[in-house]
């Protein structure tokens, strides 16, 4: 789950961790009057969405007087912004964040996020502040300090040491680290986030350490631990067919082909959507409905794939180890039934009851194109659509 820049500011005032004064707001004498409560000569008006790239396309505007914040808030809501990570219809800015504009010496970043290798969360720092970090990974990698640590100790302050000395900052300045970086890390442990950002992390030119950006997103598999965080999601900023995904404990993300895929299990969700390209299509999305969906969850899913108007295929990929084949093809058979299945229908079916499976596929006399593995479904969905090789 993402949550905005003011509500991630607000958590980490919480942790201790030192942020800009700013105020939230949804219209434009509410931004007006926010710059105002700050009796500060610069201020910063930032649109809130969940995307990166908001300076270049506009979200955020400096501000020197009470006008100048009413023409930006004016101009930044109900705006569409596009950015890199928005798609080309961007997103509309129905948020502000009015914030007392900084006196930069240095920027740094400051993330933390879960190192797969080693099983633990870990603290990346870089001199190289307010770019992207795939931007410095790439071209200086040499410029990223990379620190795991324990979750039931936490970061250490010898870790603090070699993050602190990893990227030149200033011996003055050790003091506030010490502070800053293990209240972010308690941070991510406790609230189950699976990145925490700081980008970026700046030094004013009196000596303080604020953080002047930041991203953070929670494990969705762990929100059930924190009621308190679940009215920071913001619904407008997400995918309908994601929200409507999530409501059948189905797991969907929305790309960018024209192939719909409904496998059971991520694993084998990547390996679907590897061979559609392999074959020269793109995949429309990616949707898992997991080990043990039902008739309905299976008939709900095939819905949201035809929901979406870019889908000219769909692609079912089961291996029915706890999921049975036979339920599989009676929420197929179903879900055809209830809806105008107006685009081709490859369904490859392996594992418990499969012939069974097949069986009823075959017999319920529907349009449907039966695959015999995998390099066979793909090639019959990109033959199908007119795609491919």
């Amino acid at each position: 789950m993402k949550i905005h820049e003011y509500q991630a500011k607000q958590l980490l005032k919480r942790y201790g961790v030192t942020v800009s004064d700013g105020y939230e707001a949804s219209t434009v004498d509410e931004a007006v009057a926010g710059f105002q409560k700050l009796g500060a000569p610069l201020g910063v008006v930032k649109a809130q969405i969940h995307a990166g790239g908001r300076g270049k396309a506009g979200g955020v505007k400096l501000v020197k007087s009470a006008d100048e914040a009413r023409e930006a808030a004016q101009w930044m809501l109900g705006r569409k912004l596009v950015t890199h990570q928005t798609g080309p219809d961007g997103q509309e800015v129905r948020k502000l964040w009015i914030e007392r504009g900084s006196d930069i010496a240095k920027e740094y970043y400051l993330g933390i996020a879960i190192d797969r290798e080693t099983k633990r969360p870990t603290v990346m720092m870089s001199s190289e502040g307010g770019v992207e970090i795939e931007e410095v990974a790439a071209k200086h990698p040499e410029k990223i300090v990379k620190v795991a640590f324990s979750p039931s100790k936490g970061l250490l302050p010898a870790d603090v040491v070699k993050l602190c000395r990893g990227v030149k900052l200033a011996p003055g300045l050790e003091p506030q680290a010490a502070r800053f970086l293990p209240a972010l890390a308690k941070l991510f442990v406790e609230l189950d986030c699976s990145i925490a950002e700081v980008n970026p992390l700046i030094v004013t030119k009196d000596n303080r350490l604020l953080a002047l950006d930041c991203k953070i997103n929670f494990d969705g598999n762990a929100l059930f631990r924190h009621a308190d965080l679940l009215p920071l999601r913001d619904l407008n900023e997400e995918d309908p067919k994601e929200i409507e995904a999530s409501k059948f404990d189905l797991s969907y993300i929305a790309l960018d082909g024209n192939i719909g895929c409904m496998v059971n299990g991520a694993g084998l969700a990547m390996a679907t959507m590897d061979v559609i390209k392999l074959y020269g299509a793109e995949p429309a999305n990616f949707l898992d409905v997991g080990g043990g969906a039902t008739a309905e969850k299976v008939t709900a899913a095939f819905r949201i794939l035809l929901s979406d108007p870019k889908t000219k295929g769909i692609l079912i990929n089961i291996f029915g180890g706890i999921m049975k084949c036979d339920v599989i093809a009676t929420g197929v058979i179903e879900a055809v039934k209830q809806v105008k299945l107006n685009v081709p229908l490859v369904v490859r079916l392996e594992g418990t009851n499969v012939e069974l499976g097949k069986k009823l596929l075959v017999e319920s006399k529907l349009p449907i194109i039966p695959a015999d593995n995998l390099d066979d479904a793909a090639q019959k969905i990109c033959k199908a659509v007119g795609a491919g090789r």
